[in-house]
């Protein structure tokens, strides 16, 4: 099968968030299993410090933008692996840009335009390259257009007609919705403002626009692409994505464990295993001590628990914040490490004032500090609203750092709670988003964590599970036969 995956973001190149994880890691799980893969992004700024070697394609594409006029795109070709070719789309008005969607004032005014350049110059390049997919795998709003393209501009080329696609939603939240004067300034088919189209409330949603055209859809996680056909979840598309819930599907994400690996991690203390634990003990050591928390035998036998996690209302955090001092009532110590709202910023470097002896905050971005909190911590909390998937969870299971998280989307697919599963359980998950109930999941794991032979088997039991891409790939070949053959 010959397969292109199209993204905004992808790892080592450029990250915002996990979408980047995904398309860095899926292609090459996808090569293993004997298919042609290839990616496709933007060449931001940031790209030529992390490539070495680009190769320029030296046809120049010309792309009609309708009222903004004809504008040119480059097109260059790296490798991500010997087996899997990167193409970048480059354009220096649109993309060589410091931030990737906009800045700290939001985001860039031109995103639309952006996207569908892309978007467009993603289909362009398949002639240039003379490679046709068989599917295209789209991610999020960003490349929602290109199902659309094909649907409509690409519609009559033999070329295009047969090419298949499916749109993976990574987060509803973030759907692409710009003013319908878009079709004129970038040339759309005008049929597509139309409320069975790409209307949305006086406005044009890209992503709605993914999520018809496309062949399939999918979700990273099965649970959440069931939430996403209701009201409560369904950021105001709930009712497009129950039309297509035959076509709607739910593929958990894999984890990288080349990356992410106590028995081989450089970053941390002391490497250990399922079968040897004695090294998670020296990786808690030390992480009190570098954190500056009480470093005396007492601190060593209280819980740590861990909160890594973008600083923001999805993922709970007002949780935490009223439930702050009941924690470390409990006994426990707490890291936290991670940037967002400058609302939790100011509140939980007050808190680290506070509750010195017990929280440290980290309000940075540290991937070193990050391997030795998911190594040197017992639980790890993850209260979130709504978890598309979440990779925060299934990293901790494999270092053995119990995770605490509300019955939500990814977390509830990933993590079985020990109280309701004694010889299965590899956490500890609660149903409400209020303090109280997460507080009560956060006694229950402090309980257990008292009995030490109790603990351990559900330390090893955690380190045991399985999600590595291999999983995930194998059921996006299915998913990807499934919308050739819906053509």
């Amino acid at each position: 099968m010959k397969i292109l995956l199209a993204s905004s973001e992808v790892y080592p190149y450029a990250k915002v968030g996990g979408l980047a994880d995904v398309v860095g890691s899926l292609p090459f799980a996808l090569s293993k299993l004997s298919h042609d893969v290839r990616v496709v992004m933007p060449k931001y700024k940031e790209v030529e410090d992390k490539i070495v070697g680009l190769k320029k394609v030296d046809d120049l594409l010309k792309i009609h933008m309708g009222n903004t006029g004809i504008m040119e795109a480059k097109m260059y070709e790296g490798k991500m692996s010997q087996e899997v070719p990167i193409y970048f789309i480059g354009n220096n008005q649109y993309f060589y840009r410091d931030q990737i969607y906009g800045t700290k004032d939001g985001d860039y005014p031109d995103n639309a335009h952006r996207f569908t350049l892309f978007s467009r110059a993603v289909l362009m390049m398949l002639k240039k390259l003379e490679w046709f997919p068989d599917v295209i795998h789209c991610n999020d709003f960003h490349t929602a257009l290109v199902p659309v393209l094909l649907k409509t501009e690409f519609k009559d080329d033999p070329l295009y007609n047969r090419i298949a696609t499916i749109f993976t939603i990574h987060n509803l939240a973030y759907q692409g919705i710009f003013s319908h004067d878009l079709l004129d300034e970038v040339g759309l088919d005008k049929n597509l403002y139309s409320i069975d189209k790409m209307e949305y409330w006086g406005k044009l949603n890209f992503m709605k626009g993914g999520m018809i055209f496309s062949e399939k859809i999918n979700t990273v996680s099965p649970t959440y692409s069931k939430e996403i056909i209701t009201p409560e979840y369904g950021n105001g598309l709930d009712g497009v994505l129950k039309t297509r819930e035959k076509d709607l599907f739910g593929i958990i994400n894999g984890i990288d464990y080349a990356q992410w690996n106590p028995e081989t991690d450089r970053s941390i203390k002391k490497r250990y295993s399922n079968k040897n634990l004695k090294g998670k003990i020296k990786c808690k050591k030390n992480l009190l001590i570098e954190q500056g928390l009480k470093s005396s035998r007492l601190s060593i036998k209280a819980p740590l628990i861990g909160i890594i996690s973008r600083l923001a209302d999805q993922k709970g955090l007002d949780l935490v914040e009223k439930a702050m001092e009941k924690i470390i009532n409990l006994g426990a110590n707490l890291i936290i490490l991670g940037t967002g709202d400058v609302h939790y910023h100011k509140i939980f470097e007050k808190m680290s004032y506070k509750f010195k002896e017990n929280l440290k905050v980290n309000l940075r971005f540290d991937s070193k500090l990050a391997h030795k909190i998911y190594a040197g911590c017992d639980m790890f909390l993850m209260p979130s609203r709504f978890e598309p998937c979440g990779l925060g969870q299934m990293i901790s299971l494999k270092y053995g750092t119990i995770p605490i998280v509300r019955k939500t989307g990814g977390l509830a697919d990933t993590v079985i709670d020990c109280d309701k599963h004694i010889e299965k359980g590899t956490g500890f998950v609660f149903k409400e988003a209020s303090s109280k109930d997460m507080l009560s999941a956060i006694k229950r794991a402090i309980d257990v964590f008292k009995d030490k032979k109790k603990w351990n088997r559900i330390v090893r039991r955690a380190m045991g599970q399985d999600f590595s891409w291999n999983k995930s790939a194998n059921k996006y070949v299915k998913l990807y036969n499934k919308a050739i053959l819906s053509k």
